[in-house]
């Protein structure tokens, strides 16, 4: 899941800065950024299915006008 490995990444990237570690900061940073995109890939899909789900809906309407007709 995105957020978390957005907030694991922010606690490495914050012990990096204490320890004054670059290799922990940049693993951080690394981390952050997946978890970024991850979570934009989850809204993504979460979209998606709201876009399938909206064309069956159409589509049932559809078919239901048709047979009635």
């Amino acid at each position: 899941m995105g957020v978390f490995e957005q907030a694991k990444g922010t606690v490495k990237q914050a012990v990096g800065d204490v320890t004054d570690n670059d290799a922990l900061k940049t693993e951080g940073e690394a981390q952050v950024d997946k978890g970024y995109e991850e979570a934009k890939e989850t809204e993504a899909r979460a979209k998606a299915q709201a876009h399938e789900k909206k064309a069956e809906m159409h589509e049932q309407k559809q078919k239901l006008a048709e047979d009635t007709a």
